[in-house]
């Protein structure tokens, strides 16, 4: 009986210290993103609807996977810091700038916007 109780306790204990590790993690919040997005003037160059590129090389961002552009911010913001190779960086000398500026927040709140607009990035039939 002695050890169900202390498989309990132990449960118990997980289960609270998973919700306030949890709560200390914040969600992204979409009108922050837009926000982040409108600051930085990313629509000189990736556009108002941030599908209509001022340059065909310049990616679309509306509709692209949040974790792609979490990773790929963070990656400008590492190259820009002059991180090592090994270390996962993107080298671009504008980009590199603005992540440089971005929280980590920043960039889930505009990395959630940006994936949350409309596109034609899907699959096509």
């Amino acid at each position: 009986m002695r050890g169900h109780m202390m498989k309990r306790y132990t449960l118990i204990l997980t289960g609270a210290l998973l919700a306030v590790a949890s709560a200390g993690v914040q969600a992204a919040d979409l009108a922050a993103g837009k926000a982040v997005f409108d600051k930085f003037n990313c629509a000189s160059c990736h556009g108002t609807d941030a599908k209509t590129s001022v340059d065909p090389a310049y990616p679309v961002l509306a509709g692209q996977h949040e974790d792609y552009l979490v990773q790929a911010l963070k990656a400008y913001k590492r190259g820009a810091a002059g991180s090592p190779a090994t270390a996962n960086v993107r080298k671009n000398p504008i980009m590199g700038a603005f992540a440089a500026q971005l929280s980590d927040q920043d960039i889930k709140n505009v990395a959630a916007w940006l994936s949350a607009q409309p596109s034609d990035l899907g699959v096509r039939k």
